[in-house]
């Protein structure tokens, strides 16, 4: 059995979604301080390319057992697979790292926060999903508090970011991942989570390695150091393993709207990482900007529920 998958003698509450979705938040934001600190040692499609045959390689074993008897089901479903791979694994790191190379962690960050109303729009869009009046409060609450936290509780902020060619990278990152959540839903049912993500993995790296080839053809390689390597590492390991393995479950039992809310906890992780690796200590619109965050998830996750029950609109 997979290590991830729930287990008799672990208990539930460890396999909780919202543990899992929170989990992968902290890894993510990892992701995010190492793309932009490792930028000048580690070109982007080098980052991604790399990232992603790490966490292939962790994810074969678990996955090979599974390929012969489930490789009809994945067949039947190529087309997924194949968009899954492409956007999800191939596209949204790799446009991410890009962005980082020409943007302010600040613009990104923010730009990144974008995701769940991008999902929530192109879900009510294209997929005729309406949403209960207090799912948009608990998004607009919830996109406040990113927007307090990134603009330091101080509006002349916000009005002096800029976008640049960065921003759009990561705009274009920010789309590619909404589809990649709504995606999810029409990834071949019966198919071992393990092997599904060993199939998106490797349709990821293999668009990847032209593009990576390209990279290196114009001179950008790596500069090997033990702070590259372990970045790389890093990358591979939580965000790329670890982090797609929680996520897709979690995506599979709360939907793609829920599961895109927690994005919002990047720049509440970003805090926290900045003030035990960087000694910088949280202002008053750290807290306030979290205390909106954890409302806007709260009313989604905990609220919402009970207002269906009782048969409030």
């Amino acid at each position: 059995m997979p290590v991830w998958q729930r287990s008799v003698h672990m208990p539930s509450r460890f396999y909780h979604p919202y543990l899992l979705l929170t989990l992968t938040m902290l890894f993510w934001s990892g992701n995010m301080v190492l793309g932009r600190a490792i930028r000048a040692d580690v070109p982007p499609i080098s980052l991604a390319f790399w990232r992603w045959a790490i966490a292939l390689a962790l994810t074969l074993p678990f996955a090979l057992p599974h390929l012969r008897a489930q490789w009809p089901l994945l067949r039947r479903g190529w087309k997924a697979v194949l968009i899954l791979g492409l956007v999800g694994v191939g596209g949204y790191n790799t446009l991410a790292y890009i962005a980082l190379q020409y943007t302010a962690a600040t613009n990104a960050v923010l730009l990144n926060s974008v995701v769940p109303i991008v999902t929530i729009a192109l879900s009510w869009m294209f997929l005729k999903k309406h949403l209960h009046r207090i799912e948009w409060i608990g998004v607009m609450l919830s996109f406040i508090g990113v927007v307090a936290i990134v603009g330091r509780g101080d509006l002349s902020t916000l009005a002096g970011l800029r976008l640049n060619i960065g921003d759009l990278w990561m705009l274009g990152a920010v789309f590619t991942w909404a589809i990649y959540t709504i995606g999810l839903q029409w990834r071949p049912s019966g198919v071992d989570p393990m092997l599904l993500l060993a199939a998106f993995t490797t349709v990821g790296v293999l668009a990847l390695a032209p593009a990576y080839a390209w990279e290196i053809s114009q001179g950008k390689v790596i500069n090997v150091t033990a702070s590259s390597l372990a970045g790389i590492a890093y990358t591979g390991i939580f965000p790329g393993f670890l982090g797609y393995i929680l996520y897709n479950r979690a995506v599979g039992e709360v939907g793609a709207s829920k599961a895109s809310l927690f994005i919002h906890l990047m720049p509440v992780f970003g805090t926290l990482l900045s003030a035990i690796f960087l000694g910088e200590i949280p202002q008053t619109y750290h807290y306030a900007g979290i205390a909106l965050i954890f409302a806007g998830i709260y009313l989604t996750t905990a609220a919402l529920p009970q207002l269906k029950a009782s048969g409030t609109k």
